[in-house]
């Protein structure tokens, strides 16, 4: 922030949290009788050890602090320009400190605090474990739900538009370096030993954008007098999963993925794809297999920019275009219909060569009806995919034959967060909270964390024959 903007406080409370709190045990280890209201009791004593609590992280805090003429940033020199108390939130609630403040007196630079360097507070206002619980709050919660639960649990009581902040301000750091911490993430990660396969897949779910040129696409299609399709202002969030199984099909671990709109999936495409590669190199053995509906874009990526594996189309989508086939043959009610789906999905699943069966059956019902546009189009999707259906083989090896585990992400990373009512997303905010919830629900959180907190940490030095003036103790709550 610019000198000018500097919040400062003049003077600073008095009383100790801390004697309030032995002074209110004290008289509670006196007294003979039970509290009247157990409830009302539990939450006061609660908000004083809190605050009890924030005003020894306000003393630790101003241990952090370097109160000298000069110090050095990098090697630049920063003159002291002013001390002042600031207002920091901590996991227990606010904590009012006294810091100094360095410049190097140039216009519009930012003025440096070493405390906040040495401690890394997030943002100039967040002790880091109470930023990680806020982070990891409104990952789940929006943020006036988020306010509440803080309220409701006492301790720290961010307001919803901080809460709404922070994760932007997270997202941007992380961005910056993406790659890199993304490739540290991952070395903490290693191979169970009993993996025997690991499955890739990705997939795609429609939010809705505040900057996704809504009313353009109204006004284009009205202009070539078109009807839409799908929701205007809604965009395809892509969600991939790397997933590791034992030789029994069963799931070890998966890792969770997700990136706002963009063209061709290009940025989540190659995290699914250097995904893949590290498990590789450090286990070369494993059998990779890929699976995706049969969109032709995924399977461009899956078959040409991944290394060669087992490819799959997810079973239960091609059940839905046999289904689709048949409806349009049969009629979608009729008992027909339902005999002909049941049948013929058993096929699909479990016999050899069922795909072969399937693509004989469909060719019937064209020359049945050769002007339907919908079986011969089906036709050309199951002749297209037909040596990725081999389900019986597939099952047989214990490999996954169902993208479920995709399908579940788009859902829990992007559809549950992303798609409440009123909800409109941009870019940067949208992003910020899937790559918070692809942390959480890949059990990577706590790493993640340790590794964008270490951004916020920043040697100060003092400069040759200078020494820092005396700490004076004044670390309080507010």
């Amino acid at each position: 922030m610019k000198l000018s903007q500097i919040p400062t406080v003049v003077g600073s409370p008095k009383g100790s949290a801390q004697e309030k709190l032995d002074a209110f045990l004290e008289k509670r280890r006196q007294a003979k009788r039970p509290v009247a209201d157990l409830e009302v009791f539990e939450r006061e004593l609660h908000q004083m050890f809190a605050a009890a609590e924030a005003e020894a992280m306000g003393e630790e805090l101003e241990r952090y602090d370097v109160d000298a003429p000069e110090i050095l940033i990098d090697g630049v020199r920063h003159r002291r320009v002013l001390r002042c108390w600031q207002t920091y939130m901590t996991a227990s609630g606010p904590a009012l400190v006294e810091r100094s403040l360095y410049s190097t007196r140039q216009d519009d630079e930012r003025a440096a605090c070493p405390m906040e360097l040495r401690a890394g507070v997030v943002g100039g206002f967040w002790t880091p474990l109470a930023a990680k619980q806020a982070s990891w709050a409104v990952a789940h919660l929006v943020p006036r739900e988020g306010a509440e639960m803080f309220k409701l649990l006492g301790g720290m009581q961010p307001s919803r538009s901080v809460l709404d902040e922070l994760p932007k301000q997270l997202s941007e750091r992380w961005e910056i370096c993406r790659t890199i911490f993304e490739k540290l993430l991952r070395a903490d990660e290693p191979v169970p030993k009993e993996a025997a396969i690991v499955a890739v897949s990705l997939d795609g779910v429609m939010v809705p954008m505040r900057d996704g040129e809504r009313q353009a696409k109204r006004q284009c299609a009205a202009a070539e007098e078109q009807h839409l399709r799908g929701p205007c202002g809604y965009q395809e969030v892509g969600c991939g999963t790397l997933t590791l199984y034992d030789r029994d099909g069963e799931r070890l671990r998966t890792a969770r993925m997700a990136r706002m709109p963009e063209p061709k999936k290009t940025t989540l495409k190659g995290t699914l794809a250097e995904e893949l590669n590290a498990v590789l190199r450090e286990r070369p053995d494993l059998e990779v297999v890929k699976i995706a509906d049969g969109a032709r874009d995924n399977w461009t990526f899956l078959s040409k920019d991944l290394p060669p594996g087992h490819e799959i189309v997810d079973f239960y989508h091609a059940a839905e275009h046999l289904h689709a086939a048949l409806a349009a043959a049969y009629g979608d009610t009729s008992l027909k219909c339902q005999e002909q789906f049941v049948k013929l999905r058993h096929v699909l699943r479990h016999e050899p060569e069922g795909v072969a069966k399937v693509i004989r059956a469909l060719t019937y019902q064209r020359s049945r009806h050769p002007r339907s546009k919908k079986i011969a189009k089906e036709l050309k999707y199951f002749r297209r995919n037909r040596k990725r259906m081999d389900y019986a083989q597939m099952a047989e090896q214990f490999f996954p034959i169902g993208s479920g585990v995709t399908e579940a992400a788009c859902k829990t990373l992007a559809t549950q967060r992303m798609k409440r009512s009123g909800m409109r997303w941009r870019h940067e905010g949208g992003q910020a909270i899937l790559t918070l919830r692809a942390w959480a629900q890949s059990e990577r959180f706590d790493r993640g964390w340790s590794i964008l907190m270490e951004t916020y940490k920043q040697e100060v030095a003092l400069p040759s024959k200078v020494t820092p003036l005396p700490r004076r103790h004044s670390g309080v709550s507010v």
